[in-house]
């Protein structure tokens, strides 16, 4: 980074013909030996030498696209002259270096919810599941009945009722992909650590049977998990009256878990970044990755997802696959969605988005380049399909949607009880029952948005280093993981980012 004059700007790498903008460039300044020849906004790149049309673009020394016009050194490169490049995914480009050497090992400790079967919960929630849309409504009711204060104040040890409910259950094919999606998902939400005991709320006559749930996971009624439909409990009162006495039960099981110490392999983190800008893959999300390997080293789990925002990087994980039989399970993911678009009149490029695009980001290789850099630099241990039960430790992929809310479900109904979110724009996002805890970008952003943010990494641009940035990631974690609260926690996100993929036909 140039320090000696402003504005300022940051080459990631020597073999790079662009730099970015820290500061908004003024046509006619001097920038890295080059006279800008237009203005050049904050995030945004400039060429530092002259790019002949069909020429690759190269950041963080990868290709990024290729050039669709000439252009001089000194030029704007954004969307108006780089494309996306017809690349062969071999050859890419590979990881400047993939040996990971592991943080050391502190055995650090949170205050957590143990439950039974050996997990541990960040927070301790009741929540209501639904089978169907149909019953969205009255599990909606029964949680605000639940949530009353002279309801909760009988039960100081929880956190609140939730009530997670969806658009589909219905009008679907009672077998293949999209109901085994919906099945896993609201199974792992119903055995996720943070929630204490489930309500699940079905209507009776839908596709998605909730009898056929159990029968397919051997689930049994307990203390702990109870079921119900509307229409053999006599319709809409009766079920909210039912249901909120079945939940007053739950919340007397839930009220018993009190904080304990717990290892901190016990965290597993979803790491998710939306509405990223030009700043995204140079502060935020690599001092996630320095956090996430902190995790790993301590024996937790961080969960990379967002498959169509590693497209075009994939080759930086491969490389780091753990065995091939990872390598090529991630290979087989990719491959699927590069189907999945072509047969839906799309392509991989879609991403990144309008607001990804005014912050900087031109391709969904630049995009990807910069998304990867949360996952740090530890093994790829594993591949697992969206809501599937992660079953290890370690650095893992689970494939899922671009789509913020779609991806951070899949990850919970995985098992992460705790969610890391970096933001360049500014997304407005919570996650029930896993705390999201928000990263800047930018130290402009947090100011703007400092009731959201939880912490600023924009202070990169300014000399604190990624190990520092990321350590202090970590050791909010940690206090998150313990009860303290996030930005997004108290403004009362939570309880409408409950999304399962819905894939398959509607019918």
């Amino acid at each position: 980074m140039t320090e000696n004059k402003l504005p300022r700007v940051v080459r990631l790498n020597e073999a790079d013909n662009v730099v970015i903008a820290v500061d908004a460039i003024a046509e006619g300044t001097p920038v890295e030996g080059v006279v800008a020849r237009q203005r050049i906004p904050r995030g945004h790149k400039v060429a530092v030498r002259s790019i002949a049309r069909g020429e690759v673009i190269l950041k963080f020394g990868q290709i990024i696209g290729s050039a669709t016009a000439d252009i001089a050194a000194g030029d704007h490169v954004h969307v108006h002259n780089c494309g996306m490049a017809s690349f062969d995914h071999g050859t890419l480009g590979a990881a400047a270096d993939t040996a990971w050497s592991a943080p050391a090992a502190l055995g650090r400790t949170f205050q957590g919810f143990h439950r039974p079967g050996g997990r541990v919960g960040t927070r301790n929630y009741v929540g209501i599941l639904t089978s169907v849309n149909c019953s969205a409504s009255v599990a909606r009711f029964i949680a605000e009945a639940a949530n009353r204060p002279e309801v909760l104040a009988d039960y100081p040890n929880v956190d609140g009722v939730v009530a997670f409910v969806h658009g589909t259950g219905c009008g679907m094919s009672n077998k293949g992909e999209g109901h085994a999606i919906l099945e896993r998902t609201e199974w792992g939400y119903a055995t996720n650590p943070n929630l204490a005991a489930v309500l699940l709320v079905g209507l009776g006559c839908e596709v998605f049977q909730i009898p056929h749930l159990k029968e397919r996971y051997g689930i049994e009624e307990g203390e702990r998990f109870r079921t119900m439909t509307i229409q053999e409990t006599g319709g809409t009162r009766r079920s909210i009256e039912a249901g909120l006495a079945a939940v007053r039960e739950l919340l007397a099981v839930a009220n018993r878990s009190t904080r304990q110490p717990a290892s901190v392999s016990h965290i597993t983190v979803g790491l998710q970044c939306g509405g990223s800008d030009g700043y995204s893959g140079i502060t935020a999300n690599p001092a996630l990755g320095v956090a996430a390997d902190m995790l790993v080293a301590e024996g937790g789990t961080a969960i990379l997802s967002e498959t169509p925002e590693i497209y075009g990087a994939e080759h930086l994980l491969l490389n780091r696959a753990a065995s091939g039989a990872v390598a090529e399970r991630l290979k087989a993911r990719i491959a699927w969605w590069e189907a999945y678009t072509a047969k839906n009149d799309q392509e991989m490029d879609n991403n990144p988005s309008p607001g990804n695009k005014a912050g900087g980001l031109t391709t969904i290789l630049e995009k990807s380049l910069g998304a990867v850099a949360k996952s740090g630099s530890s093994p790829l241990v594993g591949v697992y399909d969206y809501a599937e039960a992660i079953d290890g430790h370690g650095l893992v992929f689970m494939d899922s949607p671009g789509y913020d809310p779609v991806s951070a479900t899949g990850q919970v109904a995985s098992g992460a009880n705790l969610i890391a979110f970096t933001t360049g724009r500014g997304s407005a996002f919570g996650c029930k029952p896993a705390p999201s805890l928000k990263l800047a970008t930018s130290s402009d952003l947090y100011r703007r948005m400092e009731d959201d943010m939880d912490i600023n990494c924009g202070d990169i641009l300014d000399g604190v280093s990624l190990e520092e940035k990321g350590a202090a990631i970590f050791d909010k974690m940690i206090a998150t993981a313990s009860g303290e609260r996030t930005k997004s926690e108290l403004l009362g996100y939570g309880d409408a980012e409950f999304i399962p993929w819905q894939i398959g036909a509607v019918m």
